[in-house]
């Protein structure tokens, strides 16, 4: 398998998080800014997409973009998707947390961020109040069973933690993602030199607000 995103975070993170979880072979085709080029020039159109975009994932002869069919894709493959009676919890948090990393999206790429900031972090008592009382004891989103919306979750709520650590001093959630950062393959990742989780940034080097490294901390 081959997962084709920018050298950032963003949202390809949750689908390297899997990947890396499951022990699966594959690669890691990373863009810098310096090959924005060659995607927009030659590869964007040119690789058979039936909707050309980033991230993309190919298995075999599979061409899939978007981020939540690979998620959805990869969860069936591995073994990570939920038994049928959690589908629909399944997809409204999936859909929840995709909401939230969209507004926080909306403001860190906004030349006004350091004015816009303040309104969206006085929202997140309530929203990530929602989100500690949906995973209640857990361990895991949907109970025993670990699926492909933990690393949705876990990642998304990381790049909030980086915005306002404060939220993130106790409480289920912060315990809930410890023990996603405890999964034995990804622990191994998350203190490894190479983990790009604590390198790449959350967002774009281009946007205001590019967001710096918080997995571990």
């Amino acid at each position: 398998m081959e997962l084709c995103y920018w050298a950032l975070r963003g949202l390809a993170e949750p689908i390297r998080l899997m990947l890396k979880h499951s022990g699966e072979e594959w690669k890691d085709n990373v863009l810098t800014m310096n090959d924005a080029p060659k995607w927009f020039g030659e590869m964007k159109y040119n690789m058979g997409f039936d909707f050309p975009n980033l991230p993309f994932l190919i298995d075999g002869d599979l061409k899939i973009t978007q981020t939540l069919a690979i998620a959805r894709y990869l969860g069936r493959k591995l073994n990570m998707y939920p038994q049928e009676k959690d589908i629909t919890r399944c997809e409204m948090l999936e859909q929840n947390m995709m909401d939230l990393r969209t507004g926080l999206s909306r403001i860190a790429y906004n030349p006004n961020f350091e004015n816009m900031k303040g309104a969206f972090i006085e929202k997140l008592d309530v929203r990530l109040g929602e989100v500690a009382k949906f995973i209640g004891d857990g361990p895991y989103a949907l109970g025993d069973k670990i699926t492909y919306v933990d690393f949705l979750t876990y990642e998304f709520l990381d790049h909030l933690k980086a915005l306002s650590p404060d939220h993130f001093k106790e409480g289920p959630i912060v315990e809930y993602m410890k023990r996603i950062q405890a999964l034995p393959n990804l622990k191994k990742w998350f203190d490894s030199d190479d983990c790009t989780n604590k390198t790449y940034t959350i967002n774009s080097p281009m946007a205001t607000w590019p967001g710096l490294p918080n997995a571990t901390q």
